[in-house]
């Protein structure tokens, strides 16, 4: 009886030490950018999309300082997937040190590309900037320190032969920041690398005349870098730009870490092309998510649940 007793004691508390095991929740914290850019309201949406639909899972937003910020947390394990910009995730790879990378961090693994950043350079109308050559002896907010916006603008100056020193005021400081800058007249440009239709830009021309200042093709092919891409800002983009404006795009990724398990990483991916709608419904930004872009430009290896779901639709082999 005893022996029963004991056996049958043993078999409920082993089920009881397995269930928590077998319903173990999934928590995804998705790491995003400055609450003024396009990364914050498009990881809102993939939050709420993640909650919804990957069972036993909790997921939460964490504003940062975007690109730069987003890998190193990620490499820490202080997140499970973030928003990055192609260069940066490139630099993290092989860590270059003064993009903010130590060390190469190696347990980063791509999901899949998404839009792609059209780096900005808006002027208050009153500077008299209509140029990059105009550039010279302004004040300029250039991104947060080593953030994505930050490298993007190094390699643009880099582009049309100016330094920070060709600048009389230079401010790091994060989208938000700098549009209240701009409407004080304490700066006169800024520069924001964002989705088109950024929150931010959009806010500062309906409170002052703005110019969006061209990048030539010429400049984007100097940078030498073939990250960036020659690309157009469409007319009517933000309040008084009535036509086209020439420009310079980089691919955004998601991404994810080697400590995450293929099968989360293989749903998590369907989930972003199954809701594409709701990233839309986010940002405008989310219309140039295309699943057969996905696969396409990765610079670190790719996780094995999100390549176990790219080749399921025919984009790797």
């Amino acid at each position: 009886m005893f022996k029963k007793t004991a056996f049958a004691l043993a078999v409920v508390t082993a089920a009881l030490v397995a269930a928590p095991a077998a319903h173990a929740q999934q928590f995804i914290n998705v790491l995003t950018g400055g609450t003024s850019g396009v990364y914050y309201p498009l990881g809102v949406a993939l939050s709420n999309i993640y909650s919804k639909s990957l069972p036993n899972s909790k997921s939460a937003v964490q504003a940062t300082k975007a690109s730069v910020e987003n890998l190193n947390l990620l490499q820490a394990g202080r997140g499970e997937i973030a928003f990055t910009l192609g260069d940066s995730l490139s630099d993290a790879w092989t860590g270059k040190a003064d993009a903010g990378f130590a060390q190469p961090l190696t347990k980063l693994r791509g999901i899949a590309g998404i839009y792609p950043n059209y780096i900005q350079i808006v002027a208050s109308a009153s500077s008299g900037i209509k140029t990059l050559a105009d550039l010279k002896g302004k004040r300029i907010s250039v991104g947060a320190p080593k953030s994505g916006t930050e490298l993007n603008t190094r390699a643009v100056l880099k582009g049309a032969g100016l330094t920070y020193a060709d600048f009389s005021k230079v401010e790091y400081l994060d989208f938000g920041v700098s549009v209240d800058l701009m409407k004080n007249r304490q700066i006169d440009v800024t520069l924001q690398s964002a989705g088109l239709g950024v929150a931010s830009i959009r806010d500062l021309g309906t409170s002052m005349d703005i110019i969006v200042v061209p990048v030539p093709a010429d400049v984007v092919a100097k940078i030498g870098d073939p990250a960036y891409q020659a690309a157009s800002i469409p007319a009517n983009t933000y309040p008084g730009q009535t036509a086209a404006v020439p420009a310079i795009a980089i691919t955004n990724f998601l991404v994810t870490s080697s400590d995450m398990k293929d099968d989360v990483v293989y749903a998590m991916t369907k989930s972003v092309y199954d809701n594409l709608d709701q990233l839309v419904a986010a940002h405008a930004a989310a219309k140039d998510i295309k699943l057969e872009n996905g696969a396409k430009g990765m610079p670190i290896p790719m996780h094995p649940g999100a390549e176990k779901f790219f080749k399921e639709k025919g984009l790797l082999k």
